[in-house]
């Protein structure tokens, strides 16, 4: 694989979506270079909600995900903190709110240890400063938790340079030919050689990826 077919591919999706819109200019949000003072990062709030909706998003589309958010919104939960308090008080009303995205019942459970973690860990920020791969290893081991998840949160929550890999980049892979192994690790690892190791690229490529699936599909 020469680098010139990955790094061609972004910059194709690039000139025809644009810098990546909807969800993602939330999922996406960071200081563009010589910006700084003008385009702030993720706060540690919006990285939760980074984070909640990546487990929300399971199995689900994106509708249904911002009606779940939404409902966690009006009810003034929408950080960590508040989940994992709610459940401990009320793990019914909490399942309840998320109903709209599907699986609801799991998800709860799902997000009640993605909170007792963040909680234990010491917060957003401490836990940015752990290394990739023993906190990739952690969420891993989280109930709920598989790569794409675990990668999810690591690129658009944390910001850690790791590519997301799902259908929409199997799809395409398959579709330029790049590979024959579609595996997630063999995909994560051909992206990732192929391109500098940089969140911010990661983040928008794999945007651009998911925004061309869903128009495509």
């Amino acid at each position: 694989m020469s680098e010139n077919k990955i790094s061609n591919l972004y910059s194709k999706l690039l000139k025809q979506y644009g810098q990546p819109e909807g969800q993602w200019k939330l999922w996406c949000k960071r200081p563009a270079f010589g910006e700084a003072r003008r385009r702030r990062p993720k706060s540690i709030r919006q990285r939760e909600e980074v984070i909640i909706g990546a487990i929300l998003t399971q199995r689900a589309n994106w509708k249904n995900v911002m009606l779940a958010i939404d409902n966690l919104k009006r009810a003034k939960i929408y950080t960590l903190s508040a989940i994992h308090q709610l459940g401990l008080r009320n793990k019914n009303k909490f399942a309840d709110l998320i109903r709209p995205s599907g699986f609801y019942k799991q998800k709860c459970d799902y997000l009640l240890e993605m909170a007792e973690f963040f909680k234990k860990s010491g917060g957003i920020k401490k836990v940015q400063k752990i290394e990739l791969k023993e906190l990739r290893e952690k969420l891993l081991d989280l109930y709920g938790v598989g790569p794409e998840t675990a990668d999810s949160i690591l690129l658009y929550g944390l910001d850690k340079p790791i590519f997301v890999i799902d259908e929409y980049t199997r799809r395409l892979v398959k579709k330029e030919k790049f590979a024959r192994n579609l595996s997630y690790d063999h995909l994560q690892k051909l992206f990732e050689s192929n391109l500098p190791r940089d969140f911010a690229l990661y983040q928008d490529f794999h945007a651009l990826i998911v925004i061309n699936g869903k128009i495509s599909s």
